[in-house]
């Protein structure tokens, strides 16, 4: 029978809240020994027959998946991954714009990504420094493989609210990647210039009159992302704002442009 966190707070803790486990309650320890797996053991107040009992109980429920917490990135890269594991990855390369080799008999495509490289396998993922990339990383590049977009950019740049979808999208876009970018570089151009740089980054600012700086960022080979910056003046305060050109969604999911803008935050402003 299985063990759900009322079962183990009624049937085998001493619901005492004595907070020997490290908890305060005994029906927070069960919660957490039901969905996150913490050890039952670490309530020094359970009959040692009954303890390994329950245990036995909770692996078998564990196994089987009955009430443990979701662990969604984990989730997301493995759906990502299934998708792309579905398409050969030397067709994958010619529409992404990567380049397939063989190492050791395994194929991995070297992909450009930002001011870096990637080796992806249709298992892992890794830059050109042998890092592994976070699993939210991993999760946005599968999609972009799997996507299935062929275009090359058209050159038409347009702003994120411009493309269908993304109405509930417009505050995130500017809490999570405007706001930041206007705090950190508000009157220090010279810093958000080298950032850019830094970032792998192209001055484009001559081909935006009205902003004081624009640089163009390739994300992927055939995913440009353009940030316009507006300096504080005269009080009136700065502006940043993503352009995106108009191809990106055959390439990218929304929440992946999304991903995408954020994690261009994070390069510019760490």
């Amino acid at each position: 029978m299985a063990l759900s966190v009322v079962d183990l707070y009624a049937k085998i803790l001493p619901k005492t809240n004595c907070k020997d486990c490290g908890f305060l309650t005994c029906i927070a320890f069960a919660g957490m020994v039901v969905s996150e797996k913490h050890p039952l053991k670490n309530c020094p107040h359970i009959d040692p027959d009954i303890l390994s009992d329950a245990e036995q109980e909770l692996e078998q429920q564990y196994k089987e998946g009955k009430w443990l917490k979701k662990d969604m990135a984990k989730e997301a890269l493995e759906w990502a991954k299934k998708k792309a594991a579905s398409m050969k990855l030397s067709d994958i390369a010619s529409r992404i714009g990567g380049e397939l080799t063989t190492v050791e008999g395994i194929e991995q495509i070297t992909l450009p990504y930002f001011n870096k490289k990637l080796l992806i396998t249709k298992d892992w993922i890794t830059d050109n420094n042998g890092n592994e990339l976070t699993r939210n990383e991993q999760t946005f590049v599968y999609i972009h493989m799997a996507q299935g977009g062929v275009s090359d950019p058209s050159g038409n740049m347009k702003s994120f609210k411009e493309f269908p979808n993304t109405v509930s999208k417009i505050v995130s876009m500017k809490d999570l990647v405007e706001k930041p970018l206007q705090k950190t570089f508000a009157e220090k151009m010279d810093k958000l210039t080298l950032a850019c740089e830094t970032s792998g980054g192209k001055d484009v600012t001559s081909q935006y009159e009205s902003c004081d700086m624009a640089s163009l960022f390739t994300a992927f080979p055939k995913i440009p992302v353009t940030l316009l910056f507006w300096d504080a003046d005269d009080g009136f305060e700065a502006e940043a704002k993503l352009l995106f050109d108009e191809t990106i969604i055959q390439h990218l999911d929304i929440e992946s442009i999304m991903f995408l803008s954020e994690h261009l935050c994070y390069l510019l402003t760490r």
